[in-house]
């Protein structure tokens, strides 16, 4: 009896609480407000910057260090990029994304063509297609939700049925300033949102050498153009002034509406001043112009050394990822062990994801979708 008494006491003592506080609630508004406000808080996307001693990244706000590992979602299982069903596909892209963050990544790479995004208009050197930018915005929002941060990668020329004629008609001074326009255009959508890690200004540019060239685009990788030409003639410049004045050109764009995010350039392994093949931007000339260096490397299976020596090559004294990286010609286990090994010169990786799970390309029967299986079971260990 006395126990059923105490419980019954203990449970009227609790409503009486619960009717006070709900008492004071109603008759004080604003703690009411601040109550609510508390709940619907959540934590917001840091910014990121680069660490005071230029060797990594940090939180902006928090101070804590942020090691870029994440994926290119430049194509889906279907060699599709990204423009081509985004505005039909939509729950596609939330899936790969919701999908990526899953596979414990926190930077997405994400490529968009310059012919999908800027519209002929000589008066005004290209027009932003509004829709193609309505829906950036749209991705911003999703990363946001997921808490992701994007490589936004521009410029891109990878389908060549997909470049305008008059875009490839322009000289070289008239196409730096439709490129500068594209990447105003990038920055105004972009600057408010937390969800960017960089921009990229171009995928794996590259200045002429030899007689002047008649095509702005390299030769074509399983079916899209990689490699592209920021000039057709060098006309007695040397090759890292016009990769210097270019880079230039297009950072002052960006910084004329985004002066906070960072700012890279993908480069070719073959970006170092060696003897043979170079692209001209060579990473200590560069340097002094973007935030950090972004280098695409793949090692190779009895080569780890020669990749880890390249990679070398690129520490100039500012932090570098590997925007680019895969088991494309070594074991997934052969590509980890070159991580786990750079990491005294690498601050991030960015590897691949296009479009199916882990427990897919486990499902499959294709030699592509168990390189893939393999490679995405290393990845999804995280950092070392």
């Amino acid at each position: 009896m006395i126990h059923r008494f105490a419980a019954a006491a203990a449970r009227a003592l609790r409503m009486l609480v619960l009717f006070v506080g709900s008492l004071l609630l109603a008759t004080c508004p604003a703690a009411a407000a601040e109550t609510d406000a508390g709940r619907a808080a959540e934590p917001a996307m840091e910014p990121i910057r680069v660490a005071a001693d230029g060797r990594g990244f940090v939180l902006a706000k928090s101070g804590k260090p942020f090691v870029p590992w994440g994926v290119n979602y430049d194509h889906d299982e279907r060699g599709r990029l990204i423009e081509d069903y985004w505005a039909d596909e939509w729950a596609k892209v939330e899936q790969d994304f919701g999908e990526i963050r899953d596979l414990g990544a926190n930077v997405v790479r994400v490529h968009l063509q310059f012919g999908k995004f800027i519209d002929a208009a000589a008066e005004q050197n290209g027009k932003p297609n509004r829709a193609a930018f309505d829906r950036l915005a749209k991705l911003l929002k999703l990363a946001e939700r997921l808490e992701l941060y994007l490589d936004i990668t521009g410029l891109g020329c990878y389908h060549k049925a997909d470049v305008p004629s008059w875009y490839d008609a322009l000289d070289e001074k008239t196409r730096w300033q439709v490129q500068a326009n594209f990447w105003r255009a990038v920055a105004k959508t972009c600057r408010d949102s937390p969800a960017i890690f960089c921009y990229d200004l171009m995928n794996e540019p590259v200045v002429p050498a030899g007689k002047p060239r008649e095509d702005w685009l390299g030769p074509a990788f399983a079916g899209k153009h990689f490699v592209q030409f920021i000039a057709l003639d060098l006309a007695d410049r040397k090759r890292p002034d016009v990769a210097s004045e270019w880079i230039k050109t297009l950072v002052a764009a960006i910084r004329e509406h985004d002066r906070d995010h960072l700012i890279t350039v993908g480069l070719v392994p073959w970006s170092l001043d060696r003897p043979g093949l170079t692209s001209g931007f060579v990473p200590e000339r560069i340097a002094p112009h973007v935030d950090f260096i972004a280098v695409h490397l793949y090692p190779e299976t009895g080569k780890l050394d020669d990749a880890l020596e390249t990679l070398k090559g690129f520490a100039v004294g500012k932090p570098v990822v590997v925007e680019e990286t895969f088991a494309l010609k070594c074991s997934a286990k052969d590509w980890r062990t070159f991580v786990d090994r750079a990491d005294k010169n690498a601050s991030g990786w960015i590897g691949f994801y296009w479009g199916q799970t882990l427990a897919e390309c486990k499902q499959a029967a294709t030699i592509r979708d168990a390189i893939m299986a393999a490679w995405l079971e290393e990845f999804a260990k995280g950092p070392k």
